[in-house]
């Protein structure tokens, strides 16, 4: 006698039933029921989220880590959107000591929700176990950035965010005490110069001082003046600049003709959060086309516009190995908006040169809102929040640059050169920080 596969209905009340059961054995303390309910269950429903949990997270309580990892495989598979899934996974890979699986979860899991705390957790750990101190230190901030008040969290919870903020505290202990060796050579040259701001500034970057004033995302330097938009009359410079518009924006008109070399302004990894730029992350509605990037010309852009780089030549720009100077022409495209934020260092300033300037387009820094006209540049601070909008049909391009800020001495701008080159020696890489 065949005896036909039971209707969907039918098993779907089965499995409704069972999971009502495998919930109420659980509780009992009945767990070997409780388990066979469970198996029954995908053996109806193979991808059941709750049964591969439940199994995952049972033999995983009983040290069967490959069952329990296997469980968790399909679980992921089967609710990739769920940050918890990858989670379970990454645990059972790291009982298994398998980091590149743990990685991979771990990474997951950050893509599914770039701010859980859980997941952030293991990702720092992973690092430091693999001795990555500069970026397990920077995870671990996150880890504190994110979480509660220690005493609204559970024991376990509350062991992990305190050894992430105390992990915190000592990196920035060892980082400002290397520096001071660093910078010893050079504090001795400049020894009858005043370099309180500069020495406050490292106090304030290695967390050793509290700032309470400045909006500075990464590297704040005390005592300059915030000013929204700087005094053009200070930047006699600029009348050469503003007398190559012409010339400039031609250059550009070029390049855009070819239409290579252009790239998203933003480039947010997927695993980290994009918070207010989400939507312009990766986007060709706001892009650049590089002419400095990273403290050096970028070779086959700066090519293709001789004079733009000459006549940037006559700017003071900041030197910062790795970080600086920067220059390009940023492109928003119609009905394009770039939401309000701040930027990372106070010790250098931004520069517009407006090229194409449709109506409908318009700036805000602080409290101040203007309009770009086409050769008549200005000079602001983006560490005060600002936004810029472009509510056209057609292209806004306005050639950036930044310079040193002009409150800086000689003295104390050789000095932050020299802390980007202990920044540098520290991590053992150019750039891949924010100062």
């Amino acid at each position: 006698m065949i005896t036909s596969p039971p209707s969907p209905h039918t098993a779907q009340a089965e499995i409704a039933a069972l999971e009502a059961a495998a919930i109420r054995a659980t509780q009992a303390g009945q767990e070997d029921e409780a388990g066979r309910m469970w198996a029954r269950i995908l053996e109806l429903q193979p991808a059941h989220v709750l049964a591969l949990s439940s199994l995952g997270k049972r033999a995983f309580r009983y040290n069967d880590i490959a069952t329990a990892r296997r469980a968790f495989e399909r679980l992921a598979q089967a609710a990739p959107d769920d940050p918890q899934s990858w989670i379970s996974l990454a645990l059972a890979c790291q009982r298994q000591q398998d980091e590149k699986s743990e990685e991979i979860a771990i990474h997951n899991a950050l893509v599914a929700d770039p701010s859980h705390m859980v997941a952030l957790i293991l990702r720092a750990n992973l690092l430091e176990r693999q001795g990555n101190t500069h970026k397990s230190a920077s995870v671990y901030g996150a880890v504190a950035a994110v979480a509660p008040p220690i005493d609204q969290l559970e024991p376990g919870m509350r062991d992990a965010v305190q050894h992430a903020m105390q992990y915190v505290d000592q990196y920035h202990a060892d980082y400002g005490r290397f520096l001071d060796t660093f910078l010893a050579q050079q504090y001795q040259q400049y020894a009858g110069e005043d370099l309180r701001r500069f020495r406050e500034s490292v106090d304030l970057m290695v967390r050793r001082k509290r700032r309470y004033e400045s909006a500075s995302m990464m590297y704040h330097y005390p005592g300059l003046l915030p000013q929204a938009f700087l005094p053009r009359e200070q930047f006699p410079w600029l009348d050469a600049i503003e007398a190559g518009t012409d010339a400039i924006r031609d250059e550009f008109l070029q390049v855009l003709q070819a239409e290579d070399g252009f790239t998203p302004y933003l480039t947010y990894a997927a695993d980290v959060p994009h918070n207010q730029f989400a939507e312009l992350n990766n986007s060709p509605r706001w892009s650049a086309f590089h002419l400095l990037k990273d403290g050096v010309p970028v070779p086959a852009n700066a090519a293709q516009c001789p004079r733009t780089m000459e006549l940037l030549g006559g700017a003071p720009q900041p030197d910062q190995p790795g970080r600086t100077p920067t220059a390009m022409f940023s492109l928003l495209k119609p009905k394009t908006r770039i939401p309000a934020h701040v930027g990372v260092s106070n010790a250098r300033l931004v520069t517009h040169l407006p090229l194409i300037v449709p109506p409908g387009c318009g700036f805000r820094v602080g409290n101040e809102t203007r309009e770009w006209v086409p050769g008549q540049a200005w000079v602001f601070d983006d560490t005060i929040e600002h936004e810029a909008w472009n509510d056209s049909e057609q292209l806004r391009v306005v050639l950036i640059f930044d310079i040193w800020h002009p409150q800086l001495s000689q003295a104390e701008r050789a000095m932050i050169t020299a802390l980007t080159d202990g920044i540098n020696s520290f991590r053992g890489q150019q750039g891949g920080f924010d100062l």
